[in-house]
């Protein structure tokens, strides 16, 4: 007898599913049972318009497979695209239980370079394209809840080592990434109460943005065989069961995924301290903070530093 699927039954959307990350996750839900909307605007790395959305591979590949899926090619860092996904899961399926975040692009520079364009367009993609459909979806399950509807709702959201940690050549992106994470601590603590939960994760694959990066690391031993741990699906079976029932009880986490490794990643926490009861000096407070730092952990490398 074969094990239950594990999205038997529930509607799930992801952005940007038309190519790496993205398309991985919706083809794994699909393989859970998940009927799916994929959104894709069909865009380049730098975010201009490309020759044509893949969205509708993605559902085409999942139809051939016997799946369900719907295409989206609207623009969720708007308010009518990310309004529009929401309805594009209500008017087809009835309904929407799952939702990841996944839409982004890079335009690295280093911070003296940086324009204020490029600032703005990778926070509006990454950041307001992770808050909006948030939003939309959530003003949907809150109604679902007030109406004696409890859902048992599920939103992952997409961060990065780069946005934990740092990335040189890349502030604009973490800084876009870092924001994920404390969206996702606040959604977590105020929609827990309408049956949602909120996890992001952190994940690291070869994709068409980081193909560069891997660029050295080999897809697979010679001949075929063997694990690639740079594949996008690695990430996406953890994915799918932060998006499903099983996870429950899980939410304002997040996870690094990369290869066949999973680690909890712990953020900010009070480390060492002491209180004088009483204003220091600025001479006081450095030697206090010397002393401080001493007995703290040192903070992980910013990559591509040093």
């Amino acid at each position: 007898m074969s094990a239950p699927l594990l999205c038997e039954g529930r509607v799930v959307v992801v952005t940007g599913a038309g190519r790496g990350l993205g398309r991985a996750h919706a083809l794994a839900y699909a393989a859970e049972g998940a009927r799916v909307v994929v959104n894709d605007l069909g865009v380049g790395l730098d975010g201009a318009p490309g020759p044509g959305s893949p969205a509708g591979q993605v559902v085409d590949e999942i139809r051939s497979a016997g799946g369900d899926a719907v295409a989206h090619g609207g623009d969720v860092a708007t308010t009518e695209g990310a309004a529009s996904l929401v309805r594009a899961a209500l008017e087809t399926y009835g309904r929407l239980d799952t939702l990841v975040n996944n839409a982004g692009f890079l335009r690295d520079r280093m911070l003296v370079n940086l324009d204020e364009d490029d600032w703005d367009a990778v926070m509006r993609v990454h950041l307001k394209g992770h808050f909006l459909p948030l939003k939309h979806a959530a003003s949907y399950w809150r109604a679902e809840a007030k109406a004696g509807r409890p859902p048992v709702a599920r939103v992952v959201n997409t961060s990065s080592g780069a946005g934990l940690l740092g990335s040189v050549g890349q502030g604009n992106y973490s800084a876009a990434k870092a924001g994920i994470v404390g969206l996702t601590l606040v959604a977590a603590a105020e929609l827990g109460r309408y049956g949602v939960q909120v996890n992001a994760i952190a994940p690291a694959a070869r994709t068409r943005m980081t193909e560069g990066v891997f660029a050295s690391m080999v897809a697979a031993p010679e001949g075929g065989g063997g694990f690639d741990a740079m594949a996008p699906e690695n990430v996406s079976p953890l994915v799918v069961w932060l998006g499903s029932a099983a996870s429950a009880g899980v939410t304002g986490r997040v996870f690094e995924a990369e290869g066949g490794r999973i680690t909890v990643m712990e953020g900010w926490r009070a480390g060492p301290g002491v209180d004088k009861g009483a204003r220091w000096t600025p001479a006081e407070a450095g030697d206090a903070a010397v002393k401080l730092l001493a007995g703290a952990e040192v903070p992980g490398a910013v990559y591509g530093a040093g």
